[in-house]
């Protein structure tokens, strides 16, 4: 059995929690214009930006290269949370499992966390574990946050 695990971050955001979880919800087609150097596109495949269920592709940039994901979304309005589940893509080609869940946590007037959590599964133990990949998340709710707060 390969080697599978769990990674859970925390990121502290100024600005709501539901303000962030907006643009992450509905506003996915803003992240080139926003975080350009990590994302260069994101396009509907299937259903609707905010539908629960919709699938969508990404281009994106991972250590210099050039990298496509396709994911189905899952949407809890209730507890602020997006649930990413990988269907295909260079990620799926490691993992067979690889599911992103972002909640967004209010913890003041004008302040929330980001909560990334990260469940993978390696193909095969001849793959590297996903950290570059959480780094990478992790970066992006980072840099998100100026484009939220210009919002």
């Amino acid at each position: 059995m390969a080697t599978s695990g769990t990674y859970v971050t925390e990121v502290p955001l100024n600005g709501t929690a539901e303000t962030y979880y907006k643009r992450w919800k509905r506003e996915n087609h803003l992240f080139p214009d926003a975080v350009g150097h990590h994302i260069q596109s994101v396009t509907v495949h299937d259903g609707d930006w905010d539908s629960h269920g919709g699938i969508k592709i990404w281009n994106y940039i991972l250590d210099g290269k050039q990298e496509i994901f396709k994911e189905k979304r899952e949407i809890d309005d209730e507890n602020k949370t997006v649930t990413v589940r990988g269907l295909e893509g260079h990620v799926m080609e490691q993992l067979k499992v690889y599911d992103l869940i972002f909640q967004f946590i209010p913890k003041s007037e004008d302040g929330c966390i980001c909560k990334i959590t990260m469940i993978w599964e390696k193909r095969s133990d001849d793959f590297p574990e996903p950290i570059d990949y959480m780094k990478l998340l992790k970066s992006l709710v980072v840099d998100m946050e100026d484009h939220v707060l210009k919002a």
